[in-house]
This record gives structure tokens, C-alpha cells and sequence, in this order.
């Protein structure tokens, strides 16, 4: 269970954005052949939808609908003990299995 951070939130939104405002630059280029008309649409498109999509998701991560919670175990600090087994295969590599276990 975890809540998205605001700054995962306004990653994501950025990393939205460059993929979008290519699409509508090349689309308003390919409309209108003029590579300024194309470049104003884009900027004042991906500035004005940064925006509305940073507050869409900080709005949908606020709300419940359709999300239940998940049972969690409280465990007191230090009870788990952690363990890494390391096992080689037939080809001599080598990989670890890090295991845990509640004393």
C-alpha cells in the first residue's frame, strides 16, 4: 500500500508532457506548415496541460473510489531478523535470495 509523493506526481506529469506536446506540435505543423504556428500551440499547450494534469492526479490520488484498503501487520521495530542466502548454480554463477523472518 502506498500513496504517490508530489513529486512523483509532477515527474510523471513532465514526462507526459514532452511525449503530448511533440504530438500536438508535429500535428498543428502538419495542418498548417508553419513551424512558429506549431511551436506557440505547443508551448502554451504543454504549459496550460502540465498544470491541469498535476491537479487531476493529486485529485485522483485523494480520492477511494475504487481502491480497498490491504490489511497491514504491526510489527514492533527490530522484530524482523533479515538473512541473505547466496546459492551457486551449475554454471558457477552465483545469485542471493535475501529472506525475512519475525523472531
Amino acid at each position: 500500500m502506498f500513496n504517490e509523493s508530489t513529486i512523483r506526481s509532477l515527474v510523471k506529469a513532465l514526462s507526459w508532457r514532452i511525449v503530448a506536446t511533440l504530438t500536438t506540435t508535429v500535428l498543428v505543423f502538419v495542418f498548417t506548415r508553419r513551424i512558429d504556428v506549431a511551436v506557440t500551440v505547443g508551448g502554451i499547450e504543454a504549459i496550460a496541460k502540465s498544470f491541469l494534469y498535476f491537479g487531476h492526479e493529486r485529485v485522483w490520488n485523494a480520492l477511494t473510489l475504487g481502491r480497498e484498503p490491504v490489511p497491514t501487520v504491526n510489527t514492533p521495530p527490530g522484530s524482523l531478523v533479515s538473512e541473505t542466502i547466496t546459492l551457486a548454480n551449475s554454471d558457477s554463477k552465483h545469485r542471493s535470495i535475501k529472506m525475512e523472518e519475525s523472531v
